[in-house]
């Protein structure tokens, strides 16, 4: 029995954790960057970027972002709709990466 495919085995799983982490990245940094958008817009009282796209940006594994720019910039911290699913998405989220990388 060779090594040989248990070591491509290995490639092609680094390969995919390196893609899912960079995914993950780049969605959570733009996450927080469309939060710190909207609370701009919010400020100068220009059109604003709809409740759904800011969720859809948390349930696309951007939830951790999404958390950071609602404390960081105080945006949109009083609505329920925010402060309860997003935490919840950001549990839901690390519990799949959990269950998919043990």
């Amino acid at each position: 029995m060779s090594a040989a495919p248990f070591a491509e085995k290995v490639r092609t799983w680094l390969r995919l954790c390196s893609a899912a982490a960079g995914h993950t990245s780049a969605t959570n940094a733009s996450g927080f960057a469309i939060m710190l958008l909207d609370k701009n817009l919010a400020r100068r009282h220009r059109r604003r970027i709809p409740e759904a796209l800011l969720l859809a940006f948390a349930a696309c594994f951007g939830s951790l972002g999404v958390l950071a720019g609602m404390y960081v910039c105080r945006h949109k911290t009083r609505k329920p709709l925010f402060t309860i699913t997003v935490p919840l998405l950001l549990l839901a989220q690390c519990a799949i990466l959990y269950f998919l990388f043990r």
